[in-house]
């Protein structure tokens, strides 16, 4: 299936290594001119010299003045990945009150405010447009040591089917992807252990956890007009887990 972004302008968040970085190649494959954005300027720079068609920005989203200033006046914008996130685990009983700050900040209030930049970009213009959030499954299952991740991304994927809702009307489709855990080399280093690894493959029908284009593939599927018909999905890619 032969997926052609021509003429797009796309921003794509985190975009600086792992999942983003992978969306950010494979957009550019595509033919899309893509507005990369991370909070660490080398990992952009050594991004920009891998792809050079690219533009970058140097921002830390949860800074909501910076950010304004920095995508306000960006130009025309019409598809957004909101790959950006972070995590912060262990028990209920250690969270701080800086860890539930630092996770809402990023995944949840940062997120709505890039898809709000890019709605009013998209409704100035009176175009259509396509919108992905990059949610996970622990906004669909309980997982041990992740109370505050979950409760981010449950919020992630209840913006995403409330906006898909709001802005349908004008053509501008919201989706989220929820995978397992995926083989970046940070879900290497953290999975490598088969004491940790195993027990959560028990659980994963298909036996083993997810590729990094497995998530790419999936993201440049629901902004292409391939799915012109799907909106306010939220789209499980993990072999199964949340479904068994």
């Amino acid at each position: 299936m032969e997926i052609n972004f021509k003429g797009k302008r796309a921003i794509v968040t985190g975009a600086s290594q792992g999942i983003g970085r992978a969306i950010v190649v494979q957009l550019v494959k595509c033919q899309a001119e893509v507005i990369a954005v991370a909070r660490n300027n080398d990992l952009l720079m050594s991004l920009k010299q891998e792809v050079p068609s690219i533009q970058t920005i140097c921002l830390d989203l949860s800074n909501w003045s910076e950010t304004e200033k920095k995508l306000k006046d960006i130009g025309p914008i019409d598809l957004l990945v909101n790959n950006a996130g972070l995590a912060i685990l262990g028990p209920l009983t250690k969270v701080e009150e800086d860890d539930v700050d630092r996770l809402f900040s990023i995944n949840v209030k940062a997120l709505i405010h890039v898809t709000k930049i890019v709605v009013q970009n998209l409704i100035s213009r009176n175009a259509p447009g396509s919108i992905v959030n990059v949610s996970s499954q622990a906004s669909m299952v309980g997982l041990n040591d992740h109370t505050v991740y979950c409760a981010t991304k449950g919020a992630v994927d209840a913006f995403t089917r409330a906006a898909a809702l709001e802005y349908g009307p004008k053509n501008i489709r919201v989706n989220a992807v929820n995978p397992t855990v995926i083989m970046t080399d940070m879900g290497k280093l953290g999975w490598s252990d088969p004491a940790v690894a195993n027990p959560m493959l028990e659980k994963i029908p298909l036996r083993r956890f997810g590729e990094v284009h497995e998530v790419v593939d999936a993201v440049v599927y629901l902004l292409s007009d391939k799915a012109g018909m799907i909106t306010g999905t939220c789209l499980p890619i993990d072999g199964g887990y949340v479904s068994s």
